[in-house]
């Protein structure tokens, strides 16, 4: 808006010096008092629109200065409010994190996550989706894999790397595909876990592949009765909040927030559902616990036994 003011003032000067030549031309050339006044009225007019739209730019300029201010303090707050919300709530809790997007994600998540007294034993980040370009031939001799077909192999390399994150026994798998730059690792591996985040989401539809990656992974945690939760930030292209649900896994689709991170502790903690601002959640927070400990309600619904109590 501010920048669009900025043309039409610009647009106006070029008429103001157009008019002022122009004023001069007529009046050498033609003399015509008429015409003068004509262009003095012009001008006048002119110039009053150039002070309007001077007073509104200034407005949104204020308009906008007030907005940043209230964001700060908002950011502020929730700074200061958030460690004690969270405080506790993880004790003891073990957690891996496997990303499936490829962007990366906050560190502040993490943060989070540890004041509130987890352990994040592993993040694991599957590079593009485990494409295949580059590197079919030489996976399929070094991880002597017996499928050929694209889509068999990946679901083959997301199931191994399932596997790999709980047990550790596959760990020439994963530093095989790290060295082919289909995995990032960080982290313990074959340590005691009780809890997984997926974190998805994508700006790229073409990497998008779910039933492909994220669901053999699911799959396989799922089995070995782990809870699993899946969360995304709020800006992504392809949202995988509809696919996660299909799985009946708690979803948070605001993680790069405050009320996203402590949606997803509380969910962690015992209070399961589908949180966030995006169509696909239920609710923005699970319920709040009244002053005195006192439950404020009850726990979304449309989850199943995905959670340890």
């Amino acid at each position: 808006m501010i920048i669009d003011y900025r043309y039409h003032i610009a647009t106006l000067v070029a008429v103001f010096m157009a008019l002022g030549i122009g004023i001069l031309v007529g009046s050498a050339v033609i003399g015509n008092e008429a015409i003068v006044e004509r262009q003095k009225q012009l001008a006048d007019r002119l110039e009053l629109q150039l002070e309007e739209l001077r007073q509104k730019n200034e407005a949104v300029q204020a308009r906008a200065n007030t907005l940043e201010l209230d964001y700060n303090i908002q950011k502020q707050f929730e700074k200061q409010v958030l460690p004690p919300l969270v405080a506790g709530r993880l004790a003891n809790k073990r957690i891996a994190i496997v990303e499936t997007n490829s962007y990366g994600f906050r560190d502040d998540l993490v943060n989070t996550l540890t004041m509130a007294g987890a352990t994040v034993q592993s993040v694991t980040t599957i590079m593009d989706g485990f494409e295949l370009t580059d590197h079919k031939e030489q996976l399929i001799q070094e991880l002597a894999i017996k499928e050929t077909d694209d889509n068999n192999i990946i679901k083959h390399l997301a199931n191994e790397t399932a596997r790999g994150i709980l047990t550790g026994e596959k760990q020439a798998i994963l530093n095989t595909l790290a060295q082919t730059e289909l995995l990032r690792l960080s982290g313990d591996y074959g340590v005691p876990v009780d809890t997984i985040i997926f974190i998805g989401g994508s700006q790229d539809p073409t990497l998008v592949k779910t039933e492909l990656v994220d669901y053999p992974m699911i799959d396989y945690f799922l089995q070995q009765k782990l809870p699993v939760f899946g969360v995304e930030e709020t800006e992504v292209t392809c949202s995988y909040m509809k696919d996660y649900q299909k799985k009946r896994v708690s979803t948070v689709d605001n993680v790069e927030t405050a009320p996203g991170q402590l949606a997803l502790v509380m969910a962690i903690a015992g209070k399961p559902g589908h949180y966030g601002v995006k169509p696909t959640a239920k609710l923005l927070l699970p319920p709040l616990e009244a002053t005195g400990g006192v439950a404020n309600g009850q726990t979304a619904k449309g989850v199943g036994g995905n959670t340890s109590p």
